[in-house]
């Protein structure tokens, strides 16, 4: 399970996430979201480790971040997290990043072998694994950077944006599946950040809207329907409650144009 415990985080003076509570139990996937720039891949980059928020916490089973040198190094091994921009190592080639990745988590030189295998081939990058990164087109980087999350086999994956970045058709379906499964079936958690309501529908088992640094909502799909009235279209519902001035902006901006 992971606590997020009364995180606040300030860039300058500006609050990002102010007083985030929330658990997710063990298993489910959850998709993060919210207007841009108000906090999403900020609480992600925290429950990773990489901020430190100025107060609160987040824990993983129990053990809070940062709280000593064994707990967090146990941490880092359960957890995989992928920003939306990763750096990617422009020289090595597709599959000797894959293999540098799944070593850092501990697996068998053969374990990590058959898997980026089986990742290259699922992500159509079979016939490029043995180029360079720096080769790959921008979909391409955006595949291989997926593929190096799920070699981890983390039981905990942190994922900002992963269907964006050029990612094409077959690589959204694959990564849904994917994703599904995982929490499904492998009983791992998965937290991601998406705007797309058809993808959040398809695999999410709840949604956390972040609104102007707090939490607005934390439910199911069919919860957050419910909350903004019988027979609502989930997009209607995340628009109704991510920006609720939408509806009346577009009648403005249809109504004064000219004629």
């Amino acid at each position: 399970m992971i606590r997020v415990c009364h995180l606040t985080q300030h860039y300058g003076v500006r609050p990002v996430l102010l007083d985030v509570s929330l658990e997710i139990p063990t298993g489910e996937l959850v998709t993060v979201l919210g207007p841009n720039g108000m906090g999403k891949s900020t609480l992600l980059a925290a429950m990773a480790g990489i901020l430190s928020p100025q107060e609160g916490y987040v824990e993983f089973d129990g053990v809070r971040r940062r709280s000593s040198p064994e707990g967090e190094l146990a941490i880092r091994r359960k957890v995989a997290y992928l920003p939306d921009k990763p750096w990617l190592p422009a020289t090595k080639t597709g599959r000797e990043f894959l293999m540098g990745v799944g070593q850092l988590y501990d697996h068998p030189t053969a374990r990590i072998m058959d898997h980026s295998a089986r990742l290259l081939r699922l992500f159509n990058l079979e016939d490029r694994a043995d180029w360079t990164i720096g080769s790959y087109s921008a979909g391409q980087q955006k595949k291989i950077s997926l593929c190096a999350a799920l070699v981890t086999e983390a039981p905990y994956l942190l994922l900002d944006e992963p269907f964006s970045g050029g990612l094409d058709t077959a690589g959204i379906v694959a990564l849904k599946r994917v994703l599904k499964r995982l929490a499904d079936s492998e009983h791992r958690t998965v937290v991601l950040t998406t705007p797309v309501p058809e993808v959040i529908e398809e695999i999410a088992e709840r949604v956390l809207i972040i609104r102007d640094g707090r939490v607005a909502a934390y439910d199911t799909v069919e919860g957050l329907k419910r909350a903004v009235g019988t027979g609502e279209t989930l997009e209607t519902a995340l628009a109704q409650l991510l920006s609720p001035e939408t509806a009346g902006n577009l009648d403005s901006y249809f109504e004064e144009e000219p004629s």
